[in-house]
């Protein structure tokens, strides 16, 4: 085993850093590479740990930093920690602990919030375009894909780990372990004398992992002693076939969505004009793009149902577990369930806007997180400055009754059918800083701005504008 070797074919995959102008105008890219290893001290961590010194004394471009992730769900945590400085000094590798609170709590999986906490220290040492690096080998690869049959997973389930895969928006992760077996790893730590530890709780065969390691794995091999490798070329195999599904894709899915005020939605007619096939696929692919967990085969059907079958005014509300969709106008909203428990709780308080120096600053802060601004022009649609004896204010509801006359109308409506017109989803009407001199509304901020209250001709005014927090 040429571990460091193995390190550098997996960085050799990743597509090529800016280009030497592009570097020259990006200070950030000036900066060393950084990559860090996650880094437990058992023995697969150990010994790519090994690995990584060598690597580091013959690639001094790049930063290397060893993270322990100390949960504290051990008593022996401590220890652990020390015994990681102790062997990184001796690797001659820097070592960052990171102290994480694991919170347990009933029908909550220990393993899966000890992993959130921990690549959630992890994340917090990268920066852009930072290389994450794990220890998992080809016996790991064996349990993923057992863990994802078990849960019932597709192709992207069952593709596993990939050797270099993305690993957030600016990041990657590299397993420049995973083509070898456990026993190959055991042997190169004996034949370096690798001192590691050994965490009680992988004898504990109650988690799942553990319960497919110590009971399921070894009479799979003994049966068929290569099932490790062949599950992991399978692995690859649906990595392969689903690479081609994210091609297709990609291609097919912005045609559907659309960015509708702060939300991207899914137009429901042209997603019904799909195969029922292509239907569950692009349904998860746009549930992916925004961050929600995609849902299982029963869930994706339930939603496809929901969305697509029922009656024109029926009110759709699905929830999941980080994700509340729902229907308007032929357009399938997709939610966070945080956001929507917090809307359904929460009347915004109006604001009072000092003067028109702290909208110009943007200094103004709206209760749904987001910022409030202004600037001063000259041409195209802009609201006439507030005289010295107006109050200047923001509320985020009006009576439906109330009669408005945006600029580009020629005659008045009720606010809630200007709403409507605009295909503005109940839900989010009530984030709509609605901005008020004396009381008066004057400009619904990204929407119009009231036709008696624009600025003259060839005079100065304001155009207002929302930004994200």
């Amino acid at each position: 085993m040429n571990i460091a070797a193995s390190i550098l074919q997996c960085i050799k995959q990743l597509p090529p850093r800016l280009s030497e102008a592009e570097v020259a105008a990006n200070q950030a890219c000036l900066k060393k590479r950084k990559l860090v290893l996650a880094y437990s001290g058992g023995v697969d961590s150990e010994i790519l740990a090994h690995g990584l010194s060598r690597f580091a004394k013959a690639h001094s471009e790049y930063e290397c930093l060893l993270v322990h992730v100390h949960h504290g769900l051990s008593d022996n945590a401590d220890k652990w920690a020390e015994h990681c400085l102790s062997q990184a000094d001796a690797y001659g590798l820097n070592c960052a602990v990171k102290r994480v609170e694991v919170k347990l709590a009933p029908r909550v999986s220990v393993e899966a919030e000890a992993r959130s906490v921990r690549y959630q220290a992890l994340l917090s040492e990268l920066e852009q375009d930072d290389l994450l690096m794990t220890a998992h080998h080809q016996d790991d690869q064996l349990e993923t894909v057992l863990l994802a049959l078990k849960r019932g997973l597709g192709p992207k389930g069952l593709s596993a780990m990939g050797k270099v895969q993305r690993f957030n928006q600016q990041n990657w992760i590299i397993r420049p372990l995973l083509d070898y077996s456990k026993a190959e790893i055991e042997v190169y730590a004996r034949q370096h004398n690798i001192s590691h530890i050994e965490d009680e709780s992988n004898f504990d065969n109650k988690y799942d992992r553990n319960f497919l390691r110590l009971e399921v794995i070894p009479t799979l091999k003994q049966r068929w002693g290569s099932i490790a490798a062949t599950a992991s070329r399978s692995a690859e195999l649906c990595a392969l076939q689903q690479s081609v599904i994210d091609e297709e894709i990609a291609i097919r899915l912005p045609e559907l969505q659309r960015q509708n005020g702060r939300q991207w939605t899914l137009d429901l007619d042209k997603l019904a004009s799909h195969s029922k096939a292509w239907q569950s696929l692009l349904l998860r692919g746009h549930m992916e793009t925004l961050g929600f967990a995609p849902p299982s085969k029963v869930q994706g059907e339930q939603i496809l149902a929901q969305l697509l079958e029922a009656k024109a005014d029926a009110s759709v509300e699905i929830r999941l577990t980080d994700v509340v969709i729902k229907r308007f106008k032929r357009e399938g909203y997709f939610l966070s369930l945080d956001s929507m428990q917090y809307k359904a709780n929460k009347n915004y308080s109006a604001i009072d806007v000092d003067n028109i120096e702290a909208l110009l600053n943007g200094d103004v802060t709206l209760p749904t997180g987001e910022g409030l601004s202004a600037q001063v022009l000259q041409s195209g649609a802009r609201l006439r400055f507030p005289i010295a004896s107006e109050q200047i204010s923001i509320v985020f509801a009006l009576p439906g009754s109330t009669r408005c006359q945006p600029h580009n109308r020629s005659k008045g409506r009720e606010l809630k059918k200007l709403w409507q017109e605009l295909e503005l989803a109940p839900w989010e009407r009530g984030e709509v800083p609605l901005l008020c001199y004396n009381g008066k509304l004057v400009a619904a901020v990204g929407y119009w701005i009231e036709k008696s209250f624009l600025a003259s001709d060839g005079a100065l005014g304001l155009s207002l504008n929302v930004r994200q927090s």
